[in-house]
């Protein structure tokens, strides 16, 4: 930690520290909360709360009050997530910088891990691509135009994923990324991808299209050996289109019997106050102590695992 408090420090970016527990939770449909519920003065009858799963909304909105360049290492919480590169409890690194767009964000996330590695991976420049371009090359589809049809034939052609029907568009897409893509990034080096479909934007940025440009998401991701490491946006500052983004999460969720996650009113406020152009990004730390000294499992890098919690 202290390496990593010194590399920010040089760099003028200020620690902070925001609450785990929060009256909303995420609204996505892929991600789900552990809810708890306090009693006692100011809630008579209860008051729901959600352990965090990520500081992000409230980091924002520190952003938006005018912190500037901000980072947090907290715990962060995500129910039914457990196994070999999973727990349901783990550590995270989240930081923003105003004034970044997501390629500014992945040159500092590569100085990070580099310098916090210590020389306990390759000492060569990490891969950069788009995620179009890994499908072309390793699937020979365009995923920004293929069809739910041809990505179920595609996915039919490779055993580990015999049997499964009935996804959309995205659900091909994140089978086929998860399952056939993601193993074969970052082995012998860092591997971000980028640009991922404009339907997978989260609380992304959206580019614009043009004829012959489809619009895309401007996150990123970063591999080693095939484990996913961090997660970044240039962040979206429309508090209108991320309102239209949460509804229609609560669309899937209540399509998909999920429960229904409260949106949260305080950071769509925020936004619509002036969050600062930004870009963030989320590192899982128990992650990258993991691959860089080359173990198989989280359970080899946290003190107390779920297993014996």
């Amino acid at each position: 930690m202290g390496r990593l408090r010194c590399f920010f420090a040089k760099k003028g970016v200020l620690e902070v520290e925001t609450p785990l527990l929060s009256a909303a939770g995420t609204t996505d449909p892929q991600i789900h909360s552990f809810e708890t519920c306090y009693e006692g003065p100011g809630a008579a009858q209860g008051r729901p709360l959600y352990l965090a799963t990520s500081p992000e909304f409230a980091m924002k909105r520190l952003l938006a009050a005018g912190s500037g360049p901000i980072f947090q290492v907290c715990k962060a919480f995500r129910q039914g997530e457990a196994g070999r590169l999973h727990n349901p409890e783990f550590t995270l690194l989240e930081w923003y910088r105003p004034g970044f767009d997501h390629f500014q964000l992945m040159d500092e996330v590569e100085a990070l891990v580099t310098e916090l590695a210590d020389g306990r991976l390759p000492a060569v420049r990490a891969e950069r691509t788009t995620y179009a371009e890994l499908f072309w090359r390793h699937l020979g589809l365009e995923p920004h135009t293929a069809s739910a049809e041809v990505l179920a034939r595609c996915a039919a052609d490779f055993p580990v994923l015999a049997g499964i029907s009935g996804l959309d568009r995205d659900g091909w897409l994140d089978l086929l990324m998860s399952h056939i893509i993601q193993p074969r990034l970052g082995q012998g080096c860092l591997a971000f991808v980028y640009h991922y479909p404009a339907s997978q934007a989260a609380l992304a940025r959206i580019s614009q299209s043009s004829a012959d440009i489809p619009a895309v998401a401007e996150r990123f991701e970063l591999f080693y050996q095939g484990v996913e490491l961090a997660n970044g946006f240039h962040e979206l500052t429309d508090a209108g289109e991320q309102r239209a983004r949460f509804e229609r999460d609560l669309l899937q969720r209540r399509a998909q019997n999920l429960p229904l996650i409260p949106i949260d009113e305080h950071l769509l406020t925020a936004l619509d106050e002036g969050m600062p152009p930004c870009a963030g990004v989320a590192l899982g730390l128990d992650r990258l102590l993991l691959v860089v000294n080359g173990l198989s499992q989280l359970s080899d890098v946290i003190a107390f695992p779920f297993v014996r919690a």
